[in-house]
């Protein structure tokens, strides 16, 4: 674990001492306000770049268009690629001619392993908190969504009709 990350897992613990919170529940903006106003958070002009940068790709996440059929998809789309020391997010519009297809099969794969890792970690989550809770009715967690997916085609396709 870095310096940084220790770090802001102290002022996490100072925070939730001094708040005198048993909930065992944590808003990140309220604790990331009150490490600011108590000096103990920084930001730096990376801190700030990013920010602002994280804040672009979330527009360009929310950023949906409906196609001659009536399907509603994501205009924007990232792939991460490495370069020296430093990872670079890089978009592209679906409705570029110029972006490049190898764009788009990179970020639909990028995507999918996403997904796929998501659903690792929900599993082992789940399998954790059933093993250390020992519930009377254990989480079942179901990772074939081939019916989800179904459902969502034919109710956008009824909406669309």
């Amino acid at each position: 674990m870095s310096a940084y990350s220790n770090a802001v897992k102290d002022y996490i613990e100072r925070y939730q001492r001094e708040k005198g919170d048993s909930s065992g529940l944590v808003d990140t903006h309220e604790l990331a306000a009150w490490a600011y106003e108590n000096g103990l958070h920084k930001p730096n002009a990376k801190t700030i770049i990013d920010a602002i940068a994280a804040d672009i790709a979330q527009v360009f996440r929310e950023e949906y268009r409906t196609d001659r059929h009536g399907r509603r998809y994501r205009a924007k789309h990232a792939t991460t690629k490495k370069v020296g020391n430093k990872t670079l997010s890089l978009w592209a519009d679906l409705d570029d001619p110029n972006a490049p297809h190898e764009h788009f099969q990179r970020s639909f794969a990028q995507r999918r392993l996403q997904i796929v890792g998501d659903c690792f970690q929900l599993k082992t989550d789940a399998d954790v908190y059933n093993d250390q809770r020992q519930p009377e009715t254990p989480v079942q967690i179901v990772l074939d969504f081939s019916y989800d997916v179904e459902e969502l085609q034919l109710r956008n396709n009824k909406r669309a009709a």
